[in-house]
């Protein structure tokens, strides 16, 4: 394992000789410069892990050779040295980047734990810009059909806005997905995203979770809490099922749209805050309008972008690369080789119609590769009927496994009767007009 390096820039040899003589005696290695203009010769070549700044230098000074290393390599952190410190001198190189200021005579206990604590903010900052690569690999939009190269290409366009989104699609397509790249292609990437799912918040509840509360407010606060509004503060408020929201809801999500205001539940006090909203759902807004289910205004603030994500029947020839991706992604998480797959058994996955969408899909191929010994998945295992069932257990709330169950059953109905609306109503036992209104409902295509 390689040593942190500590680089000593100082025009004094008697200082860059104590204090590489002080971190090689602490199991450092040590890189010294006599001069701005050496200490940026050496660190393109190769950067050091931290660097020790006197300010007053011969030749180029201490805060002008910080501004040009925070050019070449921003993630190094600098600790400022000088024996002759004032407050507007401190206050520059801090404005300019530097971790920390240090006086001369220097405290070799206060170099050694500046150097510590600068390193381990170093270590938790790389830290969470690893984590948050690995989020974002994780939101990844897999497939090149046509329908997908148009999404992928829309949410560059809108996420780069400012502008309210919503998200239109079926349960299991993928909205949140989207939600999530629209947010890390924003100017916000690196503010909260905090999501709120409005079908599973019971509405006496939804109003405290959204715009917080204070203690004592309704049964049950026992302490001021703050909703999702405020932790969106400067970032983006996902709002997941939207059309699921009661109309009282919706008339206090609407103020603080147009206001970027709002009170807490039980408070008298104006909050402001500076939040994108993000909204979708898997209803039709329009019909939920015109049946005063919707406000026609939320609708119209919320609507400014509109971005379909297409069902997976619709993109059938992204089969393939989606079950590569799946594979290869629960290889990793079970530690194993990824699965191969037949041809013959990609075909029956592409004749399949998927009413649970990518869903579905996911979890039908982590029951294959978790029930499937050999390394190669066939048609055989596909027909097993045990493994082409929707899992109903994985949807978040009651009202998504319902709505799904009576899609499929009613795209099984109609297959079994050729697709004729009149034989499948009778069938069914309901009038064909209700069957036409669950059919636009439920977005089924009928073949």
């Amino acid at each position: 394992m390689s040593k942190t390096v500590v680089m000593i820039v100082d025009d004094e040899e008697g200082i860059r000789d104590t204090l590489s003589g002080i971190f090689v005696d602490e199991g450092y290695e040590t890189v010294t410069a006599s001069s701005g203009e050496e200490a940026l010769r050496i660190i393109k070549d190769s950067a050091p892990d931290i660097i020790l700044l006197d300010v007053w230098l011969t030749g180029m000074d201490g805060i002008s050779t910080m501004e040009k290393i925070r050019e070449i390599n921003a993630d190094i952190p600098v600790i400022v040295i000088s024996g002759h410190a004032n407050f507007e001198l401190a206050v520059k190189a801090t404005k300019t980047g530097a971790y920390d200021f240090l006086e001369k005579p220097l405290s070799m206990e206060k170099v050694l734990l500046s150097v510590d604590r600068a390193l381990e903010t170093k270590r938790l900052a790389i830290e969470n810009k690893n984590l948050r690569e690995d989020l974002r690999k994780k939101w990844r939009l897999v497939g090149d059909s046509p329908k997908m190269s148009l999404l992928r290409e829309q949410i560059k366009m809108a996420g780069a806005s400012n502008s309210r989104v919503l998200i239109l699609g079926e349960s299991g397509s993928g909205k949140e997905l989207v939600a999530h790249l629209l947010h890390d292609n924003s100017a916000r990437a690196d503010k909260p995203f905090v999501e709120v799912n409005c079908a599973a918040i019971p509405q006496e509840l939804i109003e405290s979770e959204l715009f917080e509360h204070e203690k004592g407010s309704f049964t049950g606060a026992f302490e001021k809490k703050k909703g999702k509004f405020e932790l969106a503060d400067t970032g983006t408020l996902f709002l997941d099922e939207v059309g699921d929201m009661s109309l009282q809801t919706q008339a206090k999500v609407l103020r603080v749209i147009e206001t970027q205001e709002f009170q807490r539940v039980g408070g008298t006090s104006n909050i402001n805050v500076d939040v994108r909203v993000i909204s979708a759902t898997n209803k039709n807004l329009v019909e939920e309008v015109r049946n005063n289910n919707f406000r026609e205004d939320l609708f119209f603030r919320l609507n400014v972008i509109p971005l379909n994500v297409p069902p997976l029947r619709e993109k059938i020839e992204d089969i393939p690369m989606l079950v590569q991706y799946f594979f290869e992604a629960l290889a990793l998480e079970y530690g194993q080789q990824p699965k191969k797959i037949t041809p013959e058994a990609i075909k029956m996955l592409q004749k399949h119609t998927w009413p649970g969408n990518i869903r579905e899909l996911k979890n039908v191929l982590e029951r294959l590769v978790i029930m499937t010994p050999s390394k190669t998945i066939t048609d055989t295992e596909i027909i097993k009927p045990d493994l082409t069932t929707t899992d109903y257990f994985s949807f978040k709330t009651l009202k998504d496994a319902r709505d799904l169950f009576e899609k499929e059953f009613i795209i099984k109905k109609l297959q079994e009767n050729a697709w004729n609306i009149s034989k499948t109503a009778e069938m069914l036992e309901i009038e064909r007009s209700n069957l036409h209104r669950k059919i636009k409902l439920y977005d089924i295509k009928v073949s």
